[in-house]
């Protein structure tokens, strides 16, 4: 791995920061390392990133690419200040992070693959001894009124009232050059509400290209068994995921349909839930033995995954209010499953316009049963349109979505 000596500056090199291991963080910089090294872009790319994210990606680094890319190890210390518990902490110490390895690369200009964090900093006009920084936005919510059915909370008006501040201020500084949303409808919102709103852009979730559901090994054999319609709820297992809520649904379904369905939690369990979920599926297996239950405590691989999500007939998206996209739309989409997902937000307009599957106010146990029950019997493949699922995930090919990141950073990194 190269050595993070000072270097000259290097025109046309964008150095792009991501400092969390889980989730989509792997998956999205080998797409934009891919497309790099295949000279898709007229940049080089410095990526910095955790020993780890830097050792996978160096395994799949394309023949040839080391030209064009380059990978950067952070220190623990430095990832273990970026993933704080303290959110304003980890703030700053993301834009410290990329603000010393700006110069210790040389890069010409910095690239946070997760913006939302930075907001204060940037809010607070915080720069990169003048080199151009932008990033990818991940949950806006200000413009949620605007989707139909926004009951916010106190707290999520606090939210948003606050959120609104710092994208005015951070949107003003001059650092920031563009801000790219997954959100395809907050851009809009930018520019009518921020004098500066026309640096945010659309950026599409890139859909996973689809990987070998016959290559894994490890997948879980009996599911979905005989007879039963198979659930699936993936993923890095967390209270914001939902298992809780399905589970307290799960006790609420009649004993005709809990006979007739399977269901799998599949993905690492967040250790702050795990004892509550144990518990919650001992009393499952006392009171509702007929049901058929299982959980797989371990990170997936995507071909894994793939096999379990092409067995599966329902896909679980059961988030608690949460805000921004989600990849299991696409997972689910690509392989012509429908979802059984929250309504609120991006989420739910998406289930909603490319008619992908249910959404339900999934923070109400009672309603997540019924439409669990509804879905059984009426049969899954009734609530998902194949050929609007199949467009959706075609126009949000990773390539393209690489395309995009580069040429927002263009001309401000030129080559």
């Amino acid at each position: 791995m190269p050595s993070p000596a000072v270097d000259s500056v290097r025109r046309g090199e964008l150095l792009i920061l991501e400092s969390d291991i889980e989730g989509h963080s792997q998956e999205w910089l080998q797409h934009l390392v891919e497309f790099v090294a295949a000279g898709g872009a007229t940049h080089r790319i410095c990526v910095v990133a955790p020993p780890a994210l830097c050792a996978a990606l160096s395994h799949h680094l394309p023949a040839g690419g080391g030209d064009r890319v380059r990978l950067m190890a952070m220190t623990r210390r430095e990832q273990r200040m970026c993933s704080h518990r303290v959110l304003t902490i980890a703030a700053f110490a993301r834009w410290w992070t990329m603000r010393r390895y700006l110069q210790l690369s040389g890069a010409a200009g910095g690239f946070f693959l997760s913006l939302d964090l930075l907001c204060l900093p940037l809010g607070l006009g915080l720069g990169a001894q003048g080199k151009p920084l932008a990033g990818i936005l991940f949950r806006p919510s200000v413009h949620y009124a605007a989707m139909g059915g926004y009951r916010p909370t106190v707290g999520e008006r606090l939210r948003d009232v606050r959120k609104s501040l710092f994208y005015r201020l951070m949107l003003r500084n001059p650092a920031v050059r563009t801000v790219l949303s997954l959100d395809p409808f907050f851009p809009d919102h930018a520019v009518a509400h921020y004098p500066e709103g026309v640096k945010v852009r659309a950026l599409p979730d890139p859909a996973e290209p689809p990987g070998d559901a016959t290559e894994s090994t490890r997948t879980v054999h009996d599911f979905v068994p005989a007879e039963r319609v198979g659930l699936l709820l993936f993923g890095y297992l967390t209270a914001r995921k939902g298992p809780l809520a399905v589970l307290e649904a799960l006790a609420l379904l009649p004993d005709p349909i809990a006979r007739r369905i399977a269901v799998l939690f599949a993905g690492r369990v967040d250790p702050a839930i795990r004892n509550d979920m144990d518990r919650r599926i001992a009393s499952l297996a006392r009171e509702k033995p007929e049901l058929w239950l299982r959980v797989e405590d371990r990170r997936l691989d995507r071909d894994e995954l793939e096999a379990l999500v092409t067995r599966s007939d329902v896909v679980l998206a059961p988030y608690q209010r949460f805000v921004g996209s989600s990849g299991v739309l696409l997972w689910a989409a690509r392989a012509g499953r429908p979802v059984l997902a929250q309504d609120y937000g991006l989420i739910g307009r998406l289930i909603r316009d490319h008619r992908l599957g249910v959404a339900v106010d999934t923070s109400d146990p009672a309603r997540l049963a019924a439409e669990i029950g509804r879905v059984v019997e009426r049969g899954p493949q009734s609530f998902i349109d194949r050929p609007s699922a199949a467009r959706f995930v075609a126009s949000r090919a990773p390539q393209d979505f690489a395309s995009l990141v580069f040429s927002s950073t263009h001309p401000v990194i030129a080559p």
